[in-house]
């Protein structure tokens, strides 16, 4: 058995303590102002009015009654900041205090419309609500694209008008319509209606309706964010914007290409009215029925009243008849004067006509022709004869300037064992393998130190030199030197292959040789460990080793010179040849065009 703890604290029922609360509020505060936003406004069947005062912080219900609202200066509206006159009074049945209103007045926008209006001017200076940006709704969109809840009556309203005028294919994007993720369920919904392909697998829609039924502007506000405006703003597919009722007005109204009130007025903007199109249609029938048969007998009209006025078609051709009746007349006797005519020619052209003709005339071109041809061969080996002659005076003149002719006046080539020239004596050491060349043939010999290397006489005796040449030694070396091979009037290998050029018919180029200034030189000091070399050569035939040199390198040109005369008198004997046998082929053809010419 337990035992009661005894107190002294009275016992209330519940309806003496809301009771004693009721009179505590009512006599604290008796008479009280409020200023603050209302939010929810209702106003049922009984003609109260029910709303909410509230801040940034916490919310106060109110009541109008029926009597006081009638007198109001002002009509409470969602939003709008108000200062309310009243008292505080508690309702028990919800055990929640309340305040009855009796006077309102405006006290400025609220700071939901202060912020919407704030969006509203920064969207406008962007230029989002734009007439120009404004996008045309098509007249039949095939496919319509709704973004709504998919469990509210507004889908199953805008269906039902939808069927109504004009059935086409609807695609619903699922959506919350109300809370704070509203905002951005709305923008990816228009986004995703925007990035589907054109011929895909889900048809892209040919208009987008953004709707939602009415309420407060709390539950409106989703479609107040910046979010959903921008993304109809930026879509590609025209918009229809239908939030709310006719009386709300949200932030994508003024970005969407159209407004319509009501989602069902959305769906009447986006559709015709198929039964309108097909009455439409029908009378435009009639009338181009209509008109075109009054054109048709108008044209019939026209063209009875011409043909009255036009000539019967035997007029019109009687005349043609008579003409061709004279020329059918004259056609006979033009066609056996035409014939006479023809005959007459023929008898006159065939008389003049004879095989001894053509015979005379072949006759005559085979004489032309082998005159021709004699001819050709003459001149021919004339020309062949000519350049034998010339070629063969041009070889004797190259054998007289060959350095053969030197060697057989008693000169010798010395070469080492390369077939270079030795030009200087002072160039050969002892036991130096030589070759040496003579008019009759060629030695090997081997140099020896006989004598010790000194510099060459001004001048050596010539064998074939007479008494009188000797006795002038210096008149004989005047007239070599003149008239020698190596005298400055020596005809050299330049002079010897422009000479031969020109009896080719070409034209040489001159190269004129300068003198050569020698400066004297002192006999050189042979060295300890060199001795004198001596070619054994006779006395007699002993040159200079300029002389070698010159020699040597005139054989060369005049070998190479020999080449090219004849290879060039070669070239043009055949040229020649080719022009006088194309010269005759082109007259023979002539003649033979002239003969024919002549024949027919």
């Amino acid at each position: 058995m337990s035992e009661s703890t005894a107190t002294n604290a009275a016992e209330f029922t519940v309806s003496e303590l809301s009771h004693a609360v009721k009179s505590s509020i009512e006599d604290q505060f008796g008479y009280v102002r409020v200023r603050g936003e209302l939010g929810r406004v209702s106003r049922p069947a009984s003609g109260h009015i029910y709303l909410d005062l509230k801040d940034d912080k916490s919310v106060l219900s109110g009541v109008i009654w029926r009597g006081a609202a009638a007198k109001l200066a002002v009509k409470p509206e969602q939003g709008l900041e108000v200062i309310a006159t009243g008292k505080l009074t508690t309702f028990p049945g919800q055990s929640k205090y309340q305040m009855i209103i009796d006077r309102m007045e405006p006290a400025g926008e609220g700071a939901l419309m202060a912020l919407l209006e704030e969006r509203k001017k920064k969207l406008a200076a962007e230029g989002l609500f734009a007439p120009e940006r404004k996008k045309k709704l098509p007249f039949l969109p095939t496919v319509i694209g709704v973004v709504t809840s998919p469990t509210g009556a507004v889908i199953r309203d805008i269906l039902h008008r939808v069927q109504d005028r004009f059935p086409v294919h609807v695609l619903v994007w699922p959506v919350r319509v109300q809370g704070e993720s509203c905002a951005e369920e709305v923008a990816n919904g228009v986004r995703g209606f925007n990035a589907l392909p054109e011929g895909g697998a889900i048809p892209r829609p040919d208009v987008l309706i953004v709707a939602r039924g009415g309420g407060s502007l709390e539950d409106l506000w989703g479609f107040n964010e910046e979010a959903p405006a921008r993304a109809i703003a930026e879509s590609n597919i025209p918009v229809i914007s239908a939030v709310g009722h006719e009386t709300d007005v949200t932030l994508v109204d003024f970005v969407a290409d159209m407004r319509a009130p009501t989602p069902t007025g959305a769906a009447e903007f986006a559709l015709p009215v198929r039964s309108e199109l097909v009455a439409g249609l029908g009378d435009l029938h009639l009338r181009q029925y209509g008109a075109v048969s009054r054109m048709m007998d108008r044209r019939r009209a026209d063209l009875r009243s011409a043909s009255r006025a036009l000539p019967q078609p035997r007029d019109i051709l009687a005349l043609a008849r008579q003409r061709f009746d004279m020329a059918s007349g004259r056609l006979s006797q033009s066609l056996i004067s035409s014939t006479q005519s023809s005959r007459s020619r023929l008898d006159a052209t065939a008389g003049r006509l004879r095989p001894a003709l053509v015979t005379d005339r072949l006759t005559l071109q085979k004489e032309r022709l082998g005159d021709r041809t004699d001819r050709l061969n003459r001149v021919a080996l004339l020309t062949m004869e000519q350049k034998r002659k010339q070629l063969d005076s041009t070889s004797r003149l190259l054998e007289s300037l060959s350095h053969k002719g030197v060697l057989a006046r008693g000169f010798a080539l010395v070469r080492d064992k390369d077939g270079t020239p030795m030009r200087r004596a002072e160039a050969i050491h002892a036991g130096q393998a030589l070759n040496i060349e003579f008019a009759d043939g060629c030695i090997n010999a081997t140099t020896s130190l006989l004598d010790p290397y000194s510099d060459a006489p001004a001048t050596m005796p010539d064998p074939e030199m007479s008494a009188s040449d000797a006795s002038h030694p210096e008149e004989k070396d005047a007239e070599v030197g003149a008239f020698g091979i190596m005298g400055a009037d020596a005809i050299s290998a330049e002079d010897i292959e422009a000479h031969l050029l020109t009896i080719a018919g070409k034209r040489a180029r001159r190269r004129t040789a300068k003198p050569k200034v020698e400066t004297a030189k002192k006999p050189t000091q042979p060295a300890k460990d060199t001795e004198p070399v001596a070619a054994p050569v006779k006395p007699e035939t002993a040159v200079d080793s300029g002389l070698v040199e010159v020699e040597a390198e005139s054989a060369e040109r005049l070998e190479r010179a020999t080449a090219k005369l004849t290879e060039a008198i070669e070239q043009e004997i055949l040229t020649r040849i080719k022009e006088q046998q194309k010269a005759t082929r082109k007259t023979k053809k002539d003649k033979d065009d002239d003969a024919q010419g002549t024949l027919f």
